[in-house]
């Protein structure tokens, strides 16, 4: 089912996010944004707390730094390294939600997203939100400009915003 603002929320309480079910992929482009560059990031855990009052939704989502893979081991490492994300000092990356916005079109969720130890806001637009008895299934998308989280590595060679397409599986 879609979801505008005014549709209603999942069912009450806590839901731990399964990671073997939900991906984050990534989008963006590289060579002075010639050469397109598709791939994943790894889900560690989180959480999705749904309350009655859709401001007290709370979603916290960790990824694991190591797990980017864009189907190029050499690209792979590089990405891993002090270059990029510094994997060996910043191991996760860290996404905690402050609050849920609805319009009568959209739902977006604002949040904190952590890389390599820096703070800064991110808006994810949700766009479907399913559920059943015992889980939700939520799709959403994101801009990141890395550059906000000093990740400036090969400007020009390196694509500066990746669109993030998350589908978060999330079990009672």
């Amino acid at each position: 089912m879609p979801v505008p603002g005014n549709q209603r929320l999942p069912v009450a309480g806590a839901y731990d996010i399964d990671p073997s079910a939900s991906t984050v992929r990534f989008d963006t482009r590289a060579m002075f944004g010639l050469v397109p560059v598709r791939g994943t990031f790894t889900i560690s855990h989180g959480r999705i707390t749904v309350t009655e009052l859709a401001e007290e939704l709370s979603v916290h989502v960790v990824m694991e730094a190591a797990g980017f893979d864009s189907g190029n081991q050499k690209r792979d490492d590089h990405v891993r390294s002090a270059d990029y994300l510094d994997v060996a000092r910043h191991p996760e990356i860290d996404f905690l939600s402050r609050r849920l916005e609805r319009s009568e079109a959209e739902a977006t969720l604002q949040g904190d997203l952590t890389v390599c130890g820096v703070t800064r806001p991110v808006a994810i637009t949700l766009d479907t939100v399913t559920e059943d008895e015992k889980r939700i299934t939520a799709v959403g998308t994101a801009t990141v400009d890395r550059y906000a989280f000093g990740v400036t590595k090969a400007k020009g060679m390196t694509g500066r915003y990746l669109k993030f397409t998350l589908e978060v599986v999330a079990n009672r």
